[in-house]
């Protein structure tokens, strides 16, 4: 009862956190007014009708259809960055050999831009959702590997030894002491890479004409209507916020609980 009751605490003050970000939108959204005063309805549509136009997409079934197609995929493609990242990351912290031959590697896929995997992706797959995968694998995976190798080599050795003189084995090192301190390094990466999930998901849509938010943006590039991109921008915008403080955040207060104890009630990172 008492960790659930914990648990609640920790879900509140994130959730009171909360107002924080709700105050960056709205700087956001001035901001935006300011553009749309400036330059007029045909070059940038106030939030106030994107926002409609958003909600006016919404109310058609087809709409939800599309944007849990774009999320799929996008969450399809983070999750085999992710996965794969932090394996190869935990190998190449724990035996150096492997992180220097892989350092070049990263710097190729990274500086090789998203748009030309893509363009490699459709020759080798065509138009299929393994267009999306590999491109937002081959984008997302480098960041995560490099935080996890670096908070795996970065780790206070001396809290092996220690845990090792207590008899503790090898997996129960690692999963109470290395795990915790390379997540630290990992959380950041993560969102990160969920941002370029989907990022490119849309961008690979776009050029694949595999449908999803990405093929409605080409069709409304097509009949110039500003204010259905702006839209469409903004239904992905808030799929990617959902999933990153519905998923993402969560789960990382859950092995960060020993910062609670450092900070102020109320505030939170």
């Amino acid at each position: 009862m008492t960790e659930w009751l914990e648990r609640l605490g920790r879900s509140g003050r994130f959730a009171w956190s909360a107002w924080s970000g709700l105050a960056a939108l709205a700087l956001l959204a001035a901001l935006w007014q300011v553009g749309h005063e400036a330059y007029g309805d045909f070059i940038l549509p106030s939030p106030l009708a994107t926002i409609e136009a958003a909600l006016a997409m919404l109310a058609d079934p087809a709409a939800w259809e599309i944007a849990l197609l774009t999320s799929r995929r996008a969450l399809k493609g983070f999750l085999a960055a992710s996965i794969a990242g932090a394996a190869l990351g935990l190998a190449a912290g724990y035996f150096p050999a492997v992180l220097r031959v892989a350092r070049p590697l990263v710097t190729v896929l990274l500086g090789v831009p998203p748009i030309a995997w893509i363009v490699l992706a459709m020759i080798w797959f065509g138009s299929t959702d393994g267009t999306v995968a590999v491109t937002i694998l081959v984008a997302a995976s480098p960041l995560v590997f490099v935080s996890v190798a670096e908070g795996v080599m970065s780790r206070d050795r001396k809290l092996d030894d220690m845990a090792r003189a207590f008899g503790a084995k090898a997996f129960k090192r690692l999963t109470t002491l290395s795990l915790r301190h390379v997540a630290a390094h990992l959380f950041p990466a993560l969102v990160v890479s969920l941002g370029s999930a989907f990022k490119v998901a849309v961008m690979a849509e776009l050029l694949a004409n595999v449908g999803g938010i990405g093929g409605e943006l080409a069709r409304t590039r097509a009949n110039l209507d500003i204010a259905g991109a702006l839209a469409w921008v903004l239904i992905a915008v808030a799929a990617l916020i959902v999933v990153e403080y519905g998923l993402i955040h969560p789960v990382r207060a859950e092995f960060e609980r020993w910062r609670v104890a450092a900070q102020p009630w109320g505030v939170k990172r």
